[in-house]
């Protein structure tokens, strides 16, 4: 379910971790064409907008089940994510990084405005080689003009 992200900015490498609470994504909105910095989701005990967590199931998106929070479509511009081997609370997890690919985003929902905006990273069904760490995986998406 990407647990971190690599993302770069000028001369500097950020390494996100979810569980931070202070952490965001830089998120390229499709509606606007701009790129901001945004908080990645809601950690169960932070009051705000939107659900707990910080991803959202593709099947889910698709259904409906986001429609009630509006979403807007943005694009996570990492350059890699960190997915864990095994389910939370398991000791001695192992971390597994991958790059995304030149000209590609991880897609995202963007939900509120303002300082209370929350972004989640959609998640699909991990690639057949990789199915062993984990079961979900986030959405890899083309950008636009690449």
């Amino acid at each position: 379910m990407c647990g971190g992200l690599e993302a770069r900015e000028a001369d500097k490498v950020w390494k996100i971790y979810f569980p931070n609470p202070k952490a965001a994504i830089p998120v390229l909105l499709e509606d606007s064409g701009q790129l901001d910095w945004i908080t990645w989701g809601r950690r169960s005990e932070q009051p705000g907008y939107g659900p707990p967590g910080g991803w959202a199931k593709l099947s889910t998106v698709q259904s409906g089940g986001w429609d009630k929070y509006r979403p807007r479509r943005g694009f996570g511009i990492v350059q890699r994510f960190m997915e864990k081997e095994g389910q939370p609370g398991e000791k001695n997890r192992i971390s597994h990084w991958f790059d995304v690919p030149e000209g590609f985003g991880l897609e995202c929902l963007v939900i509120g405005e303002g300082e209370q905006q929350r972004v989640y990273v959609v998640t699909t069904t991990p690639p057949a080689e990789h199915a062993w760490i984990h079961d979900r995986w986030p959405l890899l998406t083309k950008l636009n003009g690449e």
